[in-house]
């Protein structure tokens, strides 16, 4: 077996284990909370239909509200999946997607690794690259931007993606740079890029009305951080496992 059809092999298989795994723990963790807010959001609505039109003055002052009302309204009418198989199912293939997708960058790196130093890769190792990518997927960003429940307002998507990806690439380079260019100054710049997005700082809304309440909205970035720790840390373990299985078989052939 060839180095690609390793890293793809066990991309896919633990992708599948890791996101089913992971769906699970949702069901326990995060999913009743998700539930628990959308009871909170659909009764706002019902409570802004119910209410009188607000006077002229008023809905001039907060006309750019109404029209994301608006587009959350009609949003809300278009197809989404039938609570109960049809939405865990929807779950369950975007969490192994995911997990497919994030294995195939960890195998990635493995391989290279591996050709480098010309030594395979252990679980232990693997675990420490997951726990990187939960620093630098999870941890990073979400100091500036939380996991956010149905119901609570949040920025503009636009400015939010633009700051998560722009937080993501600097972790990835500054945590680069201190762990394999192991000087003062590489140290240094890389010590810059982990704090600069936070300096930056994330955009958000100035003023923040929900009827969400805030406890919640805690449990739920307390288990989002839970569960990913378990991605992650699954996800390489699992990935370098069967990747050195797979290359050591391609390696004893050669």
């Amino acid at each position: 077996m060839s180095t690609f059809r390793s890293i793809v092999f066990a991309s896919v298989i633990a992708g599948f284990i890791v996101g089913l795994l992971v769906t699970v723990a949702q069901q326990f963790g995060t999913v009743p909370l998700i539930l628990k807010a959308e009871v909170f959001e659909k009764a706002a609505e019902t409570h802004q239909h119910d209410t009188p039109a607000a006077p002229q003055a008023a809905a001039v002052g907060h006309d750019h509200a109404g029209h994301d009302h608006a587009a959350h309204d009609h949003g809300a009418e278009g197809w989404e999946p039938r609570d109960g198989f049809e939405r865990n199912a929807y779950t369950a293939a975007a969490n192994v997607l995911t997990a497919i997708g994030f294995a195939l960058l960890l195998a990635g790196f493995f391989a290279v690794r591996s050709g480098a130093t010309g030594k395979g890769i252990s679980w232990h190792e693997g675990l420490m690259w997951g726990l990187a990518g939960f620093a630098v997927f999870t941890i990073a960003p979400g100091l500036g931007l939380a996991p956010e429940l149905p119901g609570v307002p949040a920025a503009p998507l636009l400015s939010r993606q633009v700051w998560w990806t722009a937080a993501v690439l600097a972790t990835a380079a500054g945590l680069a740079l201190i762990v394999f260019h192991r000087s003062v100054p590489t140290a240094i710049a890389g010590v810059i890029l982990l704090i600069l997005p936070h300096l930056i700082g994330a955009p958000e809304l100035e003023q923040v009305e929900t009827n969400v309440p805030s406890s919640l909205s805690h449990q739920f970035v307390t288990a989002v951080t839970v569960t990913s720790l378990m991605f992650w840390s699954l996800l390489g373990a699992v990935t370098s496992a069967l990747f050195a299985r797979f290359d050591h078989g391609t390696d004893a052939r050669a």
